[in-house]
């Protein structure tokens, strides 16, 4: 098992109410699964993705990422094991417009010097050519179509080779065919062992996963 939570509680003061966007969340994900997470707005599922992601901590109880509890790491703790274990691919792409696609790639590499920049440039090739962009790496994200785009934010979720793809809406901004393309190549790496989550609104993504797990009122209603 590679994700587990226990009894996750999260809560937000807006004004003077309290929103309690997990309420006792318990999901686990095996190993080389591909899971889609499904609810609507408000559920939880953005709240959860940013636990699952470090990106956030969770008010009461436990996450284990690939055998750690990071339940109550610290803020740099989290970062440390975000940048190592962890891919992420937004719906918006998140590119910087400055930089190369292949610059851009690279930056997880560079976080935190974790490697010199010409160190950070071979894997980054590596990446750009696993999603089928090797000849676009000196392009800014402007000369680049949205699919295009969306492979590249691929390429850096994959390059320092995380246990684990967060994939928030990875289809939103992208037309039917480009999305059914974006969708092959995360079915590609899926069977080459990643284990992959998916947020969607989507029915026939979701179709296409192993299982859905539904969130409801901060937790879990239902899985397929």
């Amino acid at each position: 098992m590679i994700i587990e939570t226990i009894d996750l509680h999260k809560s937000y003061t807006m004004g003077s109410s309290i929103v309690h966007a997990l309420a006792g969340a318990d999901i686990s994900v095996d190993e080389g699964e591909l899971v889609a997470i499904r609810g609507p707005s408000g559920s939880g599922k953005s709240t959860l993705m940013h636990i699952l992601g470090c990106l956030d901590s969770p008010d009461s109880g436990m996450y284990r990422l690939d055998d750690q509890d990071v339940s109550s790491l610290t803020s740099d703790a989290l970062a440390q094991v975000r940048n190592e274990k962890i891919g992420f691919v937004f719906q918006s792409f998140n590119l910087l417009p400055r930089l190369t696609a292949l610059d851009n790639v690279a930056l997880p590499l560079l976080y935190g010097r974790r490697n010199g920049y010409q160190e950070a440039m071979k894997p980054a090739l590596l990446a750009l050519e696993r999603v089928g962009l090797q000849g676009r790496s000196h392009h800014l994200p402007n000369q680049l179509s949205g699919g295009q785009r969306q492979r590249v934010a691929i390429a850096r979720a994959l390059v320092t080779s995380p246990s684990i793809i967060l994939a928030d809406e990875p289809t939103g901004n992208l037309d039917s065919k480009t999305g059914k393309e974006i969708l092959s190549l995360f079915l590609d790496l899926h069977q080459e062992g990643r284990t992959i989550l998916i947020v969607t609104h989507d029915s026939s993504v979701a179709a296409l996963c192993q299982r859905q797990i539904f969130m409801s009122d901060g937790r879990p209603r239902g899985v397929n």
